[in-house]
């Protein structure tokens, strides 16, 4: 795609070229001319000495705005430039001055608010699969099932050429066993700005909708939410969190969002939505099944999805505490699919503490791994298996470990 270069941008990079480094005013093996010192008549061939000066300084700041003009496109329009454009600049050996670099950093913010980055996507959505990959193999623990669902999942989703529906997952599991995390994670490697991007909404059921009277005026706003950020955005992200305390009149109003949609324009732009409802429910049915495998004698990583996958729609749909499994988003099967995160053991805790340590630039030994995993509280009561509360409190027991 050929860049594009309004005039309004060219106006507002100008200020990135007063971050200059002074020179001599002579270029490179030229002399330095005297004051004044000789005539300069129209056909000498040389400046017109209140301008002899100035020639040096606006050949770099000229050079200094193509340069900042080079970033900015390669922020913008990254599918446009090429290393070379990416690279420190070599004759001049700048290095770009940390003010320009906010103030480039302000100014691409602005125009990715203000106009689509190219004709092919959103500036603000980042997709980076590979760093999606990693975090969930380096930073989610004990949740192969996750891992595997959520990456396979929403890849394939995003790279559909004309999706027919929004994409609609639902995390089940005890608290504490990573549903927000990787969500979080999502955000972070599907938008440049992660959880704070405009594309990215999260409902917290509780706080956003916390009295059933005022249900319709929910409805309402919600409607308007949804669709304000799908036209906005070419790719939405809509995380509910606590799912299953969700309204029932809530979740009929999000029912038409996830249906199968008729055809687009092939001409137009695609446009993707995913939805990511977190909830408890179902919690119990995947640790009994969990647990029952672990004692009959497999490993955790045997655990596949198809062995929980009926006993945890069994235990949602059953589900008198929650309209969520008699809505029509689960039996018009309009969710895609449904993501058990399984209870975490004493070695997953552990492991959950070293992060928080390392994310905080703390030392720790594995003593203090051992101790942190110990205040946990394991059940069943016999075995001590799991744990009750995941890694949700983990980072408030190393407090108790600091000098």
């Amino acid at each position: 795609m050929r860049a594009r270069r309004p005039l309004c941008l060219w106006v507002l990079l100008l200020p990135l070229a007063g971050a200059l480094g002074r020179g001599d005013p002579a270029g490179p093996g030229e002399a330095a001319e005297g004051p004044r010192g000789a005539a300069e008549g129209p056909g000498s061939g040389r400046a017109w000495p209140p301008f002899q000066d100035l020639r040096e300084p606006l050949r770099t700041a000229g050079a200094l705005f193509l340069r900042y003009w080079a970033l900015f496109r390669c922020r913008v329009w990254p599918e446009t430039c090429s290393l070379d454009e990416e690279a420190p600049a070599g004759p001049l050996a700048w290095s770009l001055p940390l003010l320009g670099r906010q103030y480039l950093d302000i100014l691409t913010t602005w125009f990715c608010r203000f106009q689509e980055c190219s004709d092919h996507g959103d500036c603000r959505v980042s997709n980076n699969f590979t760093g999606l990959r990693s975090d969930l193999s380096v930073r989610l623990h004990g949740q192969h099932l996750a891992r595997e669902l959520v990456l396979t999942t929403v890849r394939g989703y995003l790279e559909l050429p004309q999706p027919n529906k929004a994409l609609a997952l639902s995390f089940h599991g005890w608290s504490g066993t990573g549903k927000n995390f990787v969500a979080r994670l999502l955000a972070e490697n599907l938008y440049r700005d992660g959880l704070k991007s405009d594309c990215v909404k999260v409902f917290i059921t509780l706080f956003h909708f916390p009295h059933p009277k005022y249900v319709d005026l929910y409805k309402e706003q919600l409607a308007d939410q949804v669709r304000a950020t799908q036209e906005q955005c070419r790719q939405a992200l809509f995380i509910f969190d606590e799912a299953e305390k969700l309204h029932p009149g809530l979740l009929e109003a999000l029912g038409p969002h996830l249906e199968r949609q008729a055809p687009q324009d092939h001409r137009a732009a695609p446009s993707r939505t995913i939805f990511l409802f977190l909830s408890n429910l179902g919690g119990n049915a995947i640790n009994e099944v969990v647990l029952g495998l672990l004692q009959a004698g497999w490993s955790r990583e045997e655990i596949a999805k198809e062995h929980l996958e009926a006993r945890l729609q069994a235990e949602i749909v059953a589900s008198t505490d929650s309209g969520f499994g008699h809505s029509r988003l689960v039996k018009e099967k309009l969710i895609d699919s449904f993501v058990p995160f399984l209870p975490l053991e004493s070695r997953h805790v552990r492991l959950c503490a070293r992060d928080a340590f390392l994310s905080q630039g703390l030392p720790y030994t594995q003593e203090a791994l051992d101790e942190i995993a110990k205040m946990m509280v394991y059940v069943p009561k016999e075995e001590q298996l799991f744990s009750s509360q995941g890694c949700k409190s983990v980072s408030q027991r190393i407090n108790y470990f600091l000098p």
